[in-house]
């Protein structure tokens, strides 16, 4: 039988993905773990893997097209002792239709007349981790081939779970206005005047998701000043002492935003409450600090997490961070190595912003706004002094983290970042 090659949900809100390319072309031979295309999401450009061995007999959906469906049929592979020329020629629907889960009258229904339910096609790790965590397969849909369920699908949906749902509170004195429609707000603009760029799904997730935290998640905000005259002076000797390769080019280079993801991971196991989420049954306390960060790309930003930040050292972060810069750049991060997160740091500083306050990115219940480091005026021992002063702004869910508790927090980022030989330790 035929092997049908899906379009695969490469992370728990992808709908729809751009085919970017093809790997193989049609007549080659697959085996298991070979790479057959490249699939952009809103976030990366994704691998898309063989499961089962044949001969790749037809590209349905070439390369370069975009917002293909979840599940849509994009290729097919001829199996073990089939023609692959008599499966090219079979006719794929643009949109293959995925079987209809019973209702419950329909379950009972097939009870009375002796059938034992529906079957549902999975592999023994995905049927394990879903009867485990309590799903029901009859709400995960499959991408292994012919729609088998498989880990990755569930492990999707699990991560699915635990992302807010916005209330829907019909009673609330002043629910929230719809935004205007699209040809409203071109009225309101004088013809010939502006520009209509349409919006790619990496924008639309941004935006979905930052109303849905606006609106959902109660914020508050608590801004302090960190000293970095010591940090200074300490980011330039570990650069100095940096060992050099035989060119000269030192194997690491400390900045400013290494020292604060460092400082932000300890302060959250020094406040063990603060390293928290929210959901609506529990409180999910997380045993490290994995720690987001920030990373513009063209059109839009993700936020690459250092993970266990607190056990790794300045070296090792800065390296880490080179290497999901350029990578996000490219769009070649994992959905795991952007996914999840304690808490995460935006810097703004780069770009002589002062202060700021950032929307939390959820599950996350803190995120934390950097400004730019600036020489001020300080009152040192009764006399005038001139410090290097940097103004951070915590923004908190007050569902998880009350305000004496952010606070505890806060204070604890700025007495790592004032005393930074601490984090050396």
């Amino acid at each position: 039988m035929p092997i049908d090659i899906l379009m695969p949900a490469l992370s728990p809100t992808m709908e729809k993905g751009n085919l970017a390319r093809w790997l193989k072309k049609e007549g080659d031979t697959i085996k298991p773990g070979d790479v057959l295309a490249e699939i952009e999401t809103d976030k990366a450009t994704m691998e898309v893997e063989a499961i089962e061995e044949g001969v790749l007999a037809k590209i349905v959906v070439p390369e370069g097209t975009a917002d293909v469906p979840v599940n849509d049929v994009i290729g097919l592979i001829a199996g073990e002792g089939e023609d692959a020329t008599s499966v090219a020629k079979r006719n794929v629907p643009a949109k293959e239709k995925t079987p209809d889960v019973p209702t419950a009258t329909s379950a009972a229904a097939a009870a009375l007349n002796g059938d034992s339910g529906p079957r549902f096609f999975a592999s023994p790790l995905a049927r394990r981790i879903a009867k485990e965590s309590g799903l029901d397969l009859a709400s995960i849909t499959g991408t292994g081939p012919r729609g088998r369920i498989i880990e990755r699908d569930v492990k999707a949906a699990l991560a699915h779970a635990l992302e807010p749902v916005p209330a829907q509170d019909t009673k609330a004195p002043f629910p929230p206005m719809p935004a205007p429609p699209d040809e409203l707000i071109k009225k309101t603009l004088v013809p010939g005047f502006f520009e209509e760029i349409s919006h790619d799904s990496m924008r639309k997730t941004i935006a979905r998701r930052l109303v849905e935290a606006s609106r959902t998640i109660p914020h508050f905000y608590l801004t302090a000043d960190c000293n970095l005259d010591a940090l200074m002076a300490l980011r330039e000797a570990i650069n100095a002492a940096a060992p050099k390769d035989k060119e000269g080019k030192p194997a690491y280079k400390i900045s400013v935003n290494d020292f604060i993801i460092k400082a932000m991971a300890m302060a959250l196991i020094r406040v063990p409450d603060a390293n928290a989420a929210w959901t609506e049954t529990a409180m999910l306390k997380h045993k490290h600090a994995d720690i987001g960060v920030a990373v513009a790309i063209p059109g839009g930003l993700i936020t690459p997490i250092v993970r266990a930040a607190e056990t790794k050292s300045l070296s090792v972060i800065s390296n880490e961070m080179k290497d999901f810069s350029a990578r996000a750049r490219a769009r070649k991060l994992m959905p795991e190595e952007y996914q999840g997160g304690s808490t995460s740091v935006s810097n703004l500083g780069m770009f002589g912003i002062k202060s700021f306050s950032a929307i939390i990115n959820p599950p996350q219940a803190t995120v934390l706004a950097v400004g730019a480091a600036e020489h001020r005026i300080i009152v040192k021992e009764g006399t005038p002094a001139v410090a290097t002063l940097m103004s951070v702004t915590l923004s908190c869910d007050h569902r998880a983290v009350d305000g004496v508790l952010g606070a505890n927090l806060l204070a604890a980022f700025k007495d790592l970042i004032e005393k930074p030989a601490g984090m050396l330790a």
